[in-house]
């Protein structure tokens, strides 16, 4: 048993410390994440479920040792403690596509009381294509649209595809030391990429994925049918072509995809608008009022980024917040405790009580 307080804290605690509290009191359940940046992102998840019988308070389990991508340091924190009041959020990273065959992605998938992201990461969420238009007007301030996101993100995607499939059966099978995500990285970066030649960058990543699955073709003979098996699945699960973008490392199409093209679009639009005020001011001192009224008014593009919230008509995120939605349905049933509790005590090998 811990020495601290903090390491003894379960469901059963939060439990317990709810019905000590006024029987008007919401219900409080509490949300363990990984890291500060996914906060705000789970709080948008879990907020639309609080009512005046409850509400959730999204924090980390460790202000000390748990810093970003360490999924594994709030799993073993929460192993065991989990329960009604009390759930882990966490990314789905690649644990979702490899269905159980590791055991993080095991208990990810098993736990009624871990909820993931399906996309890989909170990153791809913040990159939704239909929602970037509605960034560049955050950023600029100009609702003028020249340039098509969906239509980017829906190649890139189907580009990629061919080559997800691959890494996802690396690390299916334990051969990610052999291809791994740096790799698959690596391959579909688009470089310099610009707005008014993007079927010349597209072309040449379509070409790079080519002569790397065609070499991994060749160095793994026998595995055609696991592979095509595995294309199939992954298609079933909810992974199609023209939406590789959201299972892949998250990171990687926020820094070297989205922001890139994103901040090349914004530098455009905001020399139109600056344009347009420099040719609509009836005098000199009329043009730098409002040249600074526009320039203290634009944001930055990774800030806005990172709030965006056009997610949320994802159909991704919604699957996400109907796993919320039943998981609250079943922990609310009557009688739902009281069975847990029994199915606890005749699992650790005492002897349950038969109720009149």
């Amino acid at each position: 048993m811990g020495r601290r307080l903090s390491d003894n804290i379960t469901s059963r605690y939060v439990e317990a410390a709810n019905k000590m509290t006024s029987k008007k009191a919401r219900r409080k359940i509490v949300a363990y994440v990984e890291s500060y940046d996914d906060v705000f992102f789970w709080r948008t998840v879990l907020s639309r479920f609080e009512d005046e019988t409850r509400f959730f308070e999204v924090m980390l389990p460790s202000k000390k040792v748990l810093l970003r991508g360490k999924k594994s340091v709030l799993m073993n924190f929460i192993d065991g403690r989990v329960g009604p009041d009390m759930i882990a959020c966490v990314d789905a990273d690649y644990d979702y596509l490899l269905q159980g065959r590791t055991s993080m992605s095991k208990k990810i998938l098993e736990s009624p009381y871990v909820f993931h992201t399906y996309s890989y990461a909170i990153e791809n969420y913040q990159c939704y294509a239909e929602s970037l238009h509605n960034v560049a007007v955050m950023v600029t301030l100009n609702d003028h649209s020249i340039f098509d996101f969906s239509r980017l993100l829906r190649e890139y995607s189907e580009a990629c595809y061919p080559l997800l499939v691959w890494s996802v059966w690396a690390y299916r099978t334990g051969r990610y030391t052999e291809f791994s995500i740096t790799d698959f990285d690596r391959i579909v970066e688009m470089g310099g990429l610009n707005i008014q030649s993007v079927k010349t960058s597209l072309d040449h990543l379509r070409h790079k994925v080519e002569r790397k699955v065609k070499g991994l073709r060749q160095h793994y003979p026998k595995h055609t049918n696991e592979i095509a098996a595995l294309d199939k699945e992954l298609r079933e699960l909810g992974v199609t072509p023209s939406t590789t973008y959201l299972y892949m490392h998250g990171h990687h199409v926020f820094d070297t995809i989205v922001v890139p093209i994103l901040t090349k679009v914004c530098n455009r639009l905001r020399m139109e608008r600056e344009t347009e005020i420099s040719r609509t001011a009836v005098h000199r001192t009329q043009m730098h009022n409002e040249m600074s009224c526009y320039e203290n008014s634009i944001a930055d593009v990774k800030t806005m980024l990172k709030k965006n919230m056009g997610y949320l008509f994802c159909p991704l995120f919604q699957r996400l917040q109907k796993d919320v939605a039943d998981f609250l349905s079943a922990s609310e049933l009557p009688g739902q405790r009281e069975l847990e509790r029994e199915t606890e005590v005749l699992g650790s090998g005492g002897v349950a009580t038969a109720r009149e």
